[in-house]
């Protein structure tokens, strides 16, 4: 896959009014802005059934195929649109393991109220290219906790029609006979589990049953046509984690002897060894976790031997395990990581005498120096620094964090993909590890763009570009076609959840921000190249939403937890303003450089003396707003109660026949021949330009490029007509020529 997306036909479809013919618009190719990664990446499944055929799944951003002819990820679910986002939340993929077309995946982001609709069974007989869907009669949690446990769902080596599901919030294991079209309860299955995170959460978020969390065939227990009698189950439940049948299914048993006290999150068996190895840990995931161990069972003697490389009773164990994998071409060797290690980094482990001894890819030295058994070069993504320098013995870049998913390749000893917090790292020479030398790193995460973007501006000089990103801060994209260099820094925010420009002066920006110190607010004077902190209001809590007088000399900002402030100058003070409720959204005008913006409770609010004092405007039912380059005073809003426009900087608004639901608008270079800049709206269903004031709409997007909740980000481009940039949730920027 390189990073030309798929083409996409542009659909002429008209909203409000009667539209003048138009010619057949030019097809319309949609594309990520190169960030490579970003996201947590909780699973990564090779296939058995074919080499280089390998799965990755994200907690928000959907399901992804490798591509070995390009190195790169292939997206497989673009298509998922507004009414079904929820599946963007893969919680298990499952390929087929005899046939390398079929590929199945369970999909549904939050088992509580957050996602409206149940989860479903995702269908592909080509590869994940196109899906049939099998809705489910409960919700899965493909962003809750534990969802790095698994893979709950698996197909029967023997029989493909046969698959099991693990369900979460007591739902217990599930079963279809008919290659996933439907599925039934499999009533005989003793315990559905019991584990929740926080039992008190009011969201009901933590306080989910993270349930039956994995399923392991014994392909040795059946031959080709008939189910496989031997299954194995991994349940969130203390105290009975292990369960198997040797019916196919019709009884389940308590695996005897099994240890108690920890959460099985992996259970792997080496089928030519006759193991199943479990990897521990005392919590669900994937942000936590402080002991665990890692066991063996033979399967033909019900021995159970523990193999920890470093067991929980330990002093040195200060975290649980995960991210179990078994090389397939060499029985006996197997790895393991430490599921959560944040000082100084996680540890990976290997053995290759079936975890009688195990060695570090790391090891103390001459503390604080650690002496290593790999490399990294991250030049493909060198942002992975996230622009730390810290003191020994840690590291920038590091090995990783959340580390659920790490797996050998089944055809190919040496390859070996692990996925993290942020991106996923890989290896082609992972067998020098066993022979003194070093093993290389690098992230191997090009095409798979897993950010949720919170805000983007195009200024008409300097960069195409700047974002604003949940968990990586954000960027300055020079090119978009390249991984940024490095992300926001001087300071780190982990969030950037608000960015502006000054329209008259463009390389002066302000962006705020979620970090857990102070300052959440900073300034460039150079487009984005390079900024500085300053100070902040008393009881500011996050970023907020932030405004650039349209000259750069003042700027308002409405942080997290405290009033709405402005500025003279660069933030060197603020000032509470007047007349506006916290909280709210605000916007500047962008010719005039005393007048202000808000919004709030369906209320605007507006300030001609440069932020100081706000006055109450139009209601409307909107919750996003953005003002309009080059006229003072235009204004247009979108929100549940559809699109509308003001031109009085909010004395009045009009609303705009014939849309509804509007999720958000942004402004583009003009039509030839127009003087009004293009319009860029989101709706649910689908993303739409207006070269005529909003009079008329043309999709610019096709079903087969939805990206889920796409829309919190939203603007055209000032200098090429045609070219707009959607901020997703969990597929990262995307963007168009629609013209």
């Amino acid at each position: 896959m390189r990073w030309l997306l798929a083409a996409a036909l542009l659909i002429l479809s008209t909203l409000s009014g009667p539209a003048a013919a138009a010619p057949e618009p030019a097809p319309a190719t949609w594309r990520n802005v190169e960030i490579a990664g970003g996201g947590f990446v909780p699973g990564i499944v090779f296939s058995p059934a074919e080499k280089n055929l390998i799965y990755a799944r994200t907690d928000i951003g959907g399901a992804y195929r490798w591509n070995q002819a390009a190195g790169r990820w292939i997206p497989l679910l673009d298509w998922v649109g507004w009414d079904k986002w929820g599946y963007n939340g893969v919680v298990s993929i499952a390929p087929d393991p005899k046939n390398a077309n079929r590929v199945y995946a369970a999909a549904g982001m939050y088992t509580n109220s957050w996602d409206p609709n149940n989860g479903a069974i995702l269908r592909s007989s080509d590869r994940g290219a196109t899906w049939q869907v099998s809705p489910l009669p409960f919700k899965l949690g493909g962003n809750m906790p534990g969802r790095g446990m698994g893979e709950r769902l698996a197909v029967d080596p023997n029989d493909g029609r046969v698959l099991y599901l693990g369900a979460p919030s007591g739902n217990g294991l599930w079963r279809s006979t008919d290659s996933g079209v439907s599925w039934a309860k499999v009533t005989a299955f003793p315990n559905p589990g019991n584990y929740v995170e926080n039992p008190a959460d009011p969201n009901g978020y933590a306080s989910d049953n993270q349930g039956v969390v994995w399923v392991t065939y014994d392909s040795r227990s059946g031959t080709a046509g008939s189910p496989s009698k031997t299954v194995y189950v991994g349940v969130a439940d203390k105290e009975n984690t292990v369960y198997r049948s040797t019916d196919a299914g019709a009884t389940w048993q308590r695996l005897p002897g099994q240890p108690t006290g920890y959460l099985a999150h992996k259970g792997v068996l080496d089928e030519a060894g006759g193991f199943l190895y479990l990897a521990t840990n005392d919590k669900g995931g994937p942000y936590d976790g402080g002991k665990g161990d890692v066991w063996k069972f033979d399967t033909a003697t019900g021995a159970w031997t523990r193999i920890s490389p470093i067991p929980s009773d330990s002093a040195d164990n200060h975290f649980g395990y995960s991210g179990l994998s078994v090389d397939r071409q060499h029985p006996g060797t197997l790895m393991v990581a430490t599921q959560i290690s944040w000082w100084p980094d996680i540890i990976i482990f290997r053995s290759t005498d079936g975890g009688a001894t195990w060695t570090r890819i790391w090891d103390w030295g001459n503390y604080p120096e650690r002496t290593l058994r790999y490399e990294m070069d991250i030049s493909a993504a060198p942002w992975l620094t996230f622009g730390a320098n810290p003191a020994p013995p840690e590291t920038s870049p590091k090995l990783g964090w959340m580390t659920e998913s790490l797996e050998i390749d089944p055809f190919d000893s040496n390859r070996m993909m692990y996925g993290t917090g942020a991106t996923i790292y890989g290896t082609k020479n992972l067998t020098a590890w066993d022979t003194g030398g070093k093993i290389r790193l690098e992230p191997t995460a090009g095409g798979l763009e897993e950010t949720a973007v919170l805000d983007l501006i195009s200024p008409p000089s300097g960069p195409p570009l700047v974002s604003g990103l949940g968990d990586i801060g954000g960027f300055r994209h020079d090119d978009l076609a390249k991984v940024p260099s490095k992300m926001f820094t001087g300071p780190v925010f982990t969030s950037t959840t608000s960015l502006d420009y000054a329209e008259l002066s463009p390389g002066t920006m302000v962006r705020a921000g979620n970090t857990d110190q102070s300052p959440r607010v900073a300034f460039s004077a150079d487009g984005g190249a390079n900024w500085w902190g300053a100070t902040e209001p008393g009881g500011v809590t996050g970023g907020g939403t932030v405004a650039a007088a349209a000259n750069g000399s003042r700027f308002v900002w409405s942080p997290q937890g405290a009033a709405v402030h402005y500025s003279v100058g660069f933030g060197n003070s603020w000032t509470p303003s007047a007349g506006i409720p916290a909280g709210a959204v605000v916007e500047a005008d962008r010719v005039n450089p005393m007048k202000f913006y808000g919004l709030s409770g369906g209320r605007l609010y507006v300030s001609t003396d440069g932020g100081a004092n706000f006055t109450a405007a139009a209601t409307v039912d909107a919750a996003k707003f953005h003002a309009v380059p080059g006229r003072e005073g235009d204004l247009w809003l979108a929100g549940a109660g559809g699109l509308f426009h003001s031109t009085d900087s909010g004395a009045t608004v009009t609303k705009l026949s014939g849309v509804d639901k509007a999720v958000n608008v942004g402004f583009g270079k003009a039509a030839p021949g127009r003087a009004y800049p293009a319009l860029y709206l989101v709706r649910e269903n689908g993303f739409y330009r207006s070269d005529d004031t909003g009079a008329s709409w043309v999709r610019i997007n096709d079903n087969a490029h939805q990206y889920g909740n796409a829309g919190e980000a939203v603007t055209g481009d000032p200098r090429i007509y045609g070219r707009v940039y959607i901020g997703t949730n969990g597929r990262g920027i995307v963007y168009a020529d629609t013209a």
